[in-house]
C-alpha cells in the first residue's frame, strides 16, 4: 500500500508541475478559436433566438421586482403564464397587466415556494391548465441583512436557504420531466453575491453560491435536453433596493440599474440560450478582479462597506430582512 501511495504522490507532483504549463501553452494556441467560436456563436444565437409565443412559463417571486417584469416581457412575446408568489392580490395585478401586454393566457397561484408541496402544486397547476411547460424562471428569494457574529439565533438563517436555494431545487426537480418533453429551458435568478463577498450578507450569498453550483451540475447531467440560463444581476431597482432596510445593507451609495433594463437583458439571454448572464456588464470586472486578485476585491468591500461607514457614524450592526418573493 505504501509504494502505491508514494507512486501516486510523485504523480502529483509531476502534474503540479507539467499541467499548468501545458495549460498556459494550450490557451496561448487555441485561445484565439476559441474566442472566435464563442463570438460567432453569440451572434447566430442572437439572430436565432428562440419565438416564446404560446409557450408555457412558469416565473417564482413574480408579484415584484425581476420576476414581474420578465413577466411583462415574456407577455409582450405571447407567451402563456403561471405566476407565482406569495401575494395574490399583487399577482393578480402583475396578471392583469400581463393580458393588457399581450399574453393569451395568465393563471395566478399563490403559495410558499420553500415548501415542496406547494412547488409541486405550481407545477401540476401549468400541467392541468395548459397541458405543457415550456421556461421555468426561478426567481423567488429573501435577502438576510445581518452580520453573522450580531445573529441571535443561526436557525433562523434556515429559512434563507429554504427560499433561494431549496425554493428552486424543488421547483426544477417537478418540472424536470415536463422540460425534458418540450426540450424547455430552465433560467435561475442568481446574484454578483455568488462571488462577491458582501458584509451583512453571509448566507444570502452562501445561498446563492450553493445555487450556482447546483445548476452547473445540473447542466452537465441534463446535456442538451434542457437549456440552463445562471444569471447574476447587480443591484437593481426593486423593493429590496428602494427599502428601509436596504440602509442596513448600506448600499446606499453604490449604482441600481434599472428593473426595465435588467429584465429586457436577461429576457433576450434566455431567448438567445445563454449559459449565462451577468448584468449590467461592467459586473464582470468585478468578477475578473475577484479571480485575479481576491485579496484586493476583499479588502476594498470591507473598506467601503464596514470601515469608511463606521468611521462616519455610530459602528452599529443592522440586521433585518429584504424581501423578493
Amino acid at each position: 500500500m505504501l509504494p502505491l501511495l508514494s507512486s501516486m504522490d510523485s504523480i502529483h507532483k509531476l502534474l503540479n508541475i507539467v499541467l499548468p504549463l501545458i495549460s498556459l501553452f494550450s490557451l496561448f494556441i487555441f485561445l484565439p478559436a476559441i474566442l472566435l467560436f464563442k463570438i460567432s456563436s453569440s451572434i447566430l444565437r442572437s439572430i436565432f433566438s428562440e419565438n416564446v409565443s404560446g409557450k408555457v412559463v412558469l416565473i417564482t417571486g413574480a408579484s415584484s421586482g425581476i420576476g414581474e417584469h420578465l413577466a411583462y416581457e415574456y407577455a409582450k412575446g405571447g407567451a402563456c403564464l403561471v405566476l407565482v408568489a406569495r401575494r395574490e392580490m399583487q399577482l393578480q395585478e402583475v396578471a392583469c397587466k400581463a393580458r393588457r401586454l399581450g399574453s393569451p393566457d395568465v393563471i395566478v397561484e399563490s403559495g410558499d415556494v420553500s415548501k415542496m408541496e406547494d412547488c409541486k402544486r405550481f407545477v401540476d397547476a401549468a400541467l392541468n391548465h395548459f397541458g405543457k411547460l415550456d421556461h421555468l424562471v426561478n426567481n423567488a428569494g429573501i435577502v438576510p441583512v445581518c452580520m453573522f457574529e450580531d445573529a441571535t439565533n443561526v436557525n433562523d438563517f434556515a429559512q434563507i436557504m429554504n427560499i433561494n436555494f431549496w425554493g428552486s431545487v424543488y421547483c426544477t426537480h417537478f418540472a424536470i420531466p415536463h422540460l425534458r418533453k418540450s426540450r424547455g429551458k430552465i433560467t435561475v435568478v442568481a446574484s454578483m453575491a455568488q462571488w462577491c463577498p458582501v458584509p451583512r450578507a453571509s448566507i444570502y450569498c452562501a445561498s446563492k453560491g450553493a445555487l450556482v453550483s447546483f445548476y452547473e451540475t445540473l447542466r452537465a447531467e441534463v446535456g442538451s435536453d434542457i437549456g440552463i440560463t445562471i444569471v447574476a444581476p447587480g443591484l437593481i431597482d426593486s423593493e429590496i433596493t428602494k427599502s428601509e432596510s436596504k440602509s442596513k445593507a448600506k448600499m446606499d451609495n453604490f449604482p441600481v440599474e434599472s428593473t426595465e433594463g435588467c429584465t429586457k437583458a436577461i429576457f433576450k439571454s434566455i431567448c438567445r440560450g445563454d449559459r449565462y448572464l451577468i448584468e449590467p456588464a461592467w459586473v464582470r470586472m468585478i468578477h475578473l478582479w475577484n479571480l485575479l486578485c481576491p485579496e484586493a476585491v476583499e479588502s476594498f468591500i470591507r473598506w467601503v462597506l464596514i470601515t469608511r461607514l463606521n468611521n462616519n457614524s455610530n459602528p452599529t450592526h443592522n440586521s433585518g430582512q429584504l424581501k423578493a418573493d
